[in-house]
């Protein structure tokens, strides 16, 4: 894996962490100002034995250094293993998975986002089962999205339900495009055959383009084994994120160009044809952003501005 080695990095170990060499499982946990001790806590009764499993943080860029900090504190109180891995600059979503597998020392890897929460107590014994009866190379649990706790962040929740909120039959069906980076368990071997795309820049698509090139060679399941995703963004951050990943989308499709019939592929190119289209993203912004209309336009809206931006790469 290309890691970016000439970038600094530190890492912090629990005593734990600098005893344990093979752990059962390593939990590896990417977070970019986001707190993961709520994480870190529910996970750590989870726990059979003391080498049960590993976690291994990866903080990318350290733009709080009050929290990383804090972080390192916090798994020092832990008799699990655990690490804290700090990259002196910001290198990105695919690069930072990557960097995590390359620590990790287990055999099986478990993603999961900083800001999720697992869905209940048998969360891990799910997993285990799962390894244990090797029913697949990687499986992808699902997720449930938080309720908003600000209203701009509303929009944000039901985008997400609406989009992303599906049974494992319903995944199972769609197969690899319906995969997200995070609560994913997958095999070391997996991920030494077929890292992250560090051709993907900002935000989006990485985990779609994993997927769906890791289901190539290897075999891929959805589970019903939820986690609780947490860091909604306000509608501005939502714009701003969608119109950015335009460009990563354009590279899934150039890498992939048998998913140009996935349904944001195929808005763009309508939105293409239509002349002077772009004029209308203030008005889309404008509706994405007003709290008094329903959440159904809003959304509408909001689906539409980033299929005008796709467009534009398309």
């Amino acid at each position: 894996m290309n890691a970016m080695t000439e970038i600094p990095m530190r890492e912090h170990a629990n005593a734990a962490g600098l005893l344990v060499r093979k752990p059962g499982l390593s939990i590896l946990i990417p977070f970019y100002g986001d707190d993961p001790r709520p994480l870190i806590n529910a996970l750590g009764p989870m726990a059979e034995r003391a080498d049960d499993f590993e976690i291994v943080l990866y903080d990318d860029g350290e733009p709080d250094p009050e929290l990383n900090r804090a972080i390192c504190a916090h798994i020092d109180r832990f008799d699990l293993p655990m690490r804290v891995l700090t990259s002196a600059r910001n290198r990105g979503r695919a690069t930072g998975r990557n960097l995590l597998a390359s620590a990790a020392r287990a055999d099986w890897f478990l993603y999961l986002d900083a800001d999720m929460i697992p869905d209940d107590g048998a969360f891990l014994e799910r997993y285990r089962r799962a390894m244990a009866d090797d029913v697949a190379d990687a499986i992808f649990g699902g997720y449930v999205t938080a309720d908003a706790e600000h209203p701009d962040q509303i929009l944000h929740a039901a985008l997400s339900r609406s989009s992303d909120h599906h049974d494992a039959t319903t995944r199972n069906a769609v197969g690899a495009t319906a995969f997200c980076s995070s609560n994913v368990l997958v095999r070391a071997s997996v991920m030494r055959a077929c890292p992250f795309d560090q051709g993907f820049s900002g935000w989006g698509w990485e985990d779609t383009d994993w997927a769906v090139t890791a289901s190539n060679g290897f075999h891929l399941i959805h589970v019903d084994n939820p986690a609780r995703h947490g860091g909604l963004q306000s509608t501005d951050e939502l714009l701003a994120k969608f119109k950015a990943g335009a460009v990563n989308f354009r590279r899934l499709l150039d890498r992939h160009p048998e998913l140009s019939g996935l349904p944001g592929a195929r808005a763009a190119r309508t939105l293409k044809a239509v002349p002077g289209q772009h004029w209308l993203r203030g008005l889309w912004a404008w509706t994405s952003r007003n709290n008094a209309l329903p959440l159904r336009l809003r959304t509408l809206a909001v689906k539409l501005w980033r299929a005008s931006w796709t467009s534009e790469v398309l």
